[in-house]
């Protein structure tokens, strides 16, 4: 198949994947789409949820009696002193009366008051805007019962009332302290201000708190990815100290059973060979050629306990104590690429230069070279492919060979299983392969799956966390 159906391929792969993401998302409730995914979030959340909606109530309960008591007493008081000048303008309507009214409102209710005769009002008052102005305006009408108009505009912190009367308009110039008070500004500031200095202290108590577990999550993962994690210790809170004892106890069981299982392997593998020697030599030794049909089948029994003896050593070094090193990978598929094609294997190899992250180089090798051993086996021609891909690394290895049945993909990764039932040793291997190649990957915290090639053939895809 040529390269663009293999491009094919990737599309129609990753529009799978989008897919699948896409009924995640569809799957799930709508409210927690937008809630925080980190345990930081969610607590500071739990914080300041309570914060923010009990200062919503106080600001909402404050502004309400706030705004019924003391802006409508102020305005009320206002709009008394207004209609208490009038009221006294009308019983003396002399000049020297009005001169000592206006006097005596200036000097006793804080309001600049003049008259101004033969003045009118136009027809048409402006539309009142803002709480201040329609509380005014609803006192006004209560208590004066005149038309009137009020303009903010006139001064900084002033307000001008105007009001019609019989002949002519009374200006009432008010300050802004008599209608309004700083309290609702001060109030504002202290609950902004507290609220801040909350948030501030509670995320630097959370990020603390959360640090822990982070440090406990990324020892776990490095664990599972085969690397060291000897500067571990246990810190933070009584819970989060608890998990890390059992993260250590889990650490030193599995190096246990790893090391245990190891030498155990190794063991076997010593004590079978010494009497799988003997059996060679002595089948060597028989030369009477009536029996040569059953030495030769014996041999080929001794040839596959050999074989399987080997798979056992081979499955257990993927398991061993080789460390975790930066590792240049498109190196490592040249090396690989290169012994492969001394095995009689046709191999294209696709790799950006620099690409690299912490590996077992060796355990790696023998990952990648166990599929290509079985790329040559069934086909003859391979192709390798690595790049980075969301996070990841990703190595594809496809073939034009027969393919493996997609019921059997998960089959072929167990122990011993072969493909072929028959004994021969150059068609099936030993059927430990692919069970070391995922072994590898998985101890590296990645996985291999195993899919159609475009070329006809498998395609195993490697992927590799970086």
């Amino acid at each position: 198949m040529t390269a663009s159906g293999q491009a094919g391929a990737d599309n129609a792969a990753a529009r799978r994947a989008a897919a699948r993401r896409a009924e995640r998302r569809r799957r799930t409730p709508f409210l927690k789409r937008f809630l925080p995914r980190t345990l930081f979030g969610r607590s500071l959340l739990i914080i300041v949820t309570p914060v923010i909606l009990a200062q919503a109530v106080a600001t909402w309960i404050f502004y309400d009696r706030h705004w019924d008591t003391v802006t409508n007493r102020l305005a009320y008081a206002v709009a008394g002193d207004i209609a208490t000048v009038i009221a006294m303008l009308e019983r003396d309507p002399s000049q020297d009366g009005r001169d000592w009214t206006l006097a005596t409102a200036a000097r006793t209710t804080d309001l600049i008051v003049t008259l101004e005769p033969e003045q009118v009002l136009p027809d048409q008052r402006r539309q009142l805007s803002g709480l201040l102005e329609r509380t005014l305006g609803k006192a006004l009408d209560e208590r004066v019962g005149r038309p009137f108009t009020i303009n903010t505009r006139v001064a900084h912190e002033w307000y001008e009332i105007r009001v019609q009367m019989a002949d002519g308009v009374l200006s009432v110039m008010s300050p802004e302290r008599r209608l309004f008070t700083p309290t609702s500004y001060i109030f504002i500031l202290w609950m902004v201000g507290s609220a801040i200095v909350l948030f501030a202290v509670a995320i630097l108590f959370m990020r603390n708190q959360i640090r822990p577990i982070k440090r406990l999550a990324i020892a776990a993962d490095a664990l599972g990815k085969g690397r060291d994690v000897s500067n571990f210790k246990m810190e933070g809170a009584t819970e989060v100290r608890q998990a890390a004892s059992a993260f250590l106890l889990m650490r030193e069981r599995l190096q246990r059973q790893i090391n245990q299982r190891t030498e155990m392997l190794a063991g076997v593998s010593h004590d079978l060979r010494t009497p799988l020697t003997r059996m060679k030599l002595a089948l060597d030794m028989i030369e009477d050629p009536d029996l040569d049909p059953e030495v030769e089948e014996l041999k080929a029994d001794v040839a596959e306990m050999e074989e399987m003896i080997e798979g056992y050593l081979a499955f257990a070094r993927g398991e061993g104590t080789e460390a975790v090193q930066p590792t240049d990978l498109t190196r490592l598929l040249n090396e690989v690429a290169v012994g492969a094609r001394r095995e009689g294997t046709e191999v294209t190899l696709t790799a950006p230069e620099g690409l690299s992250l912490p590996l077992r180089p060796n355990a790696v090798r023998r990952c990648i070279a166990n599929l290509l051993v079985n790329a040559g086996r069934h086909a003859g021609t391979a192709w390798v492919k690595a790049d980075r891909k969301d996070g990841v690394i990703e190595i594809t290895v496809d073939d034009d060979g027969p393919g493996i049945p997609a019921y059997l993909r998960d089959d072929v990764f167990k122990p011993f299983f072969r493909v072929d039932s028959s004994r021969n040793l150059d068609t099936g291997g030993s059927g430990l392969g692919l069970t070391i190649a995922r072994d590898v990957a998985r101890s590296h915290g990645g996985d291999i799956t195993l899919d159609d090639s475009p070329y006809g053939g498998l395609r195993a895809v490697i992927r590799l966390p970086i």
